[in-house]
């Protein structure tokens, strides 16, 4: 049998095989120019962490939910507003809240306990490297409607049955959990122990984070309503997702803006138009457009501060076409909050 590599004769190598060992060669001595595979990896892992949220390193606001109390998509919303979030998997829609870190003091916290607060506090983990738990230190709560406080129930004995977690709560407030099912079993179970809040008192959640609750007009069926301004070491922040109107406020919101470094503003509906078959004047909120009028003559530094936040499922804000494209333009001054958002205090 002839030898696949050898001629019969003298044992050489035959030409073809002497291609391969060249071919074999010169690949060898490109590869060592090759970048070594550890280092590809490397930067594969690098870019999927990339899509992580970075670990805080300093106190700092994180934006968990920005959608008015009945979410987005709505129930029973089949229009164009809604229709494409039924069918998908998108999770930046979420109700209204915010989160507070302190990595110094190992603390978190979270302004409003929303419908989608479980999702929410798993969220603000990912920020933080200090805690095993997702339960927070404290909740902070503005009013009994519906977005705000109807997240306590993942507290309960049905649920993560939570040991006295802080929350902190307005007279009004505290007395509606306090008095009516099934949120008086979270007290009597001490799944949540009600820290009291006061109107214009500042209180000391760590030695670098205080809050100061203060009233504003809204429709307060059972309980008060309060915006939250938020003091860290270095800068602080307003935060007011529901209110019926400026003027009826007896402060001025311009000036309130000028004493803060960030304002989170109910920004509701953009316009009247939004809802064409309910009287509007029912649900009562400023317009973005509005808001935007009140500011026009502030310099940019000030109308920058504002971050417009609990949009109710009509705003065209949040659509992706070109009408929301044509709404931003014409408020590129002003920011519009988006979950996942950090902003250092």
């Amino acid at each position: 049998m002839q030898s696949l590599f050898y001629t019969t004769d003298d044992m050489t190598l035959k030409p073809y095989v002497l291609c391969i060992f060249v071919f074999l060669l010169l690949a060898c001595q490109e590869e060592v120019n090759c970048e070594p595979c550890p280092e590809v990896e490397s930067q594969e892992l690098f870019e999927s962490e990339s899509d992580s949220p970075a670990i805080v390193d300093s106190p700092s606001i994180v934006i968990l939910g920005t959608i008015q109390d009945a979410g987005s998509p709505q129930i029973n919303c089949h229009k164009e507003c809604c229709q494409h979030l039924h069918d998908s998997n998108d999770k930046s829609r979420l109700v209204v809240s915010l989160g507070i870190i302190d990595p110094q003091n190992e603390k978190k916290y979270i302004i409003e306990a929303s419908p989608d607060m479980s999702e929410q506090l798993a969220f603000l983990s990912e920020f933080e490297d200090f805690s095993d738990s997702d339960i927070p230190h404290g909740v902070l709560l503005t009013h009994a409607h519906i977005g705000h406080y109807t997240g306590l129930m993942e507290f309960g004995k049905e649920s993560i049955n939570a040991d006295q977690v802080p929350v902190y709560a307005m007279p009004r407030m505290k007395n509606f959990l306090s008095t009516n099912g099934p949120w008086d079993q979270l007290v009597s179970e001490n799944n949540i122990r009600i820290q009291d809040i006061k109107n214009e008192q500042t209180v000391e959640l760590t030695s670098n984070l205080s809050i100061t609750p203060f009233t504003v007009p809204h429709r307060d069926e059972y309980s008060e309503t309060v915006g939250f301004k938020i003091i860290g070491p270095n800068k602080s922040a307003l935060f007011i997702p529901d209110i019926d109107k400026w003027e009826k406020w007896e402060k001025d919101i311009i000036e309130e803006v000028s004493k803060v470094d960030y304002a989170f503003l109910d920004a509701t509906f953009y316009d009247m138009g939004e809802l064409p078959n309910r009287d509007m004047s029912e649900v009562p909120h400023p317009l973005l457009i509005e808001t935007t009028h009140i500011f026009k003559e502030q310099p940019i530094m000030e109308r920058n501060k504002i971050h417009f936040i609990h949009f109710n499922h009509t705003n065209p804000i949040l659509k992706s076409d070109s009408q929301a494209k044509t709404i931003t333009e014409k408020i590129k001054d002003f920011n519009i909050a988006e979950k996942g958002q950090v902003l250092s205090l």
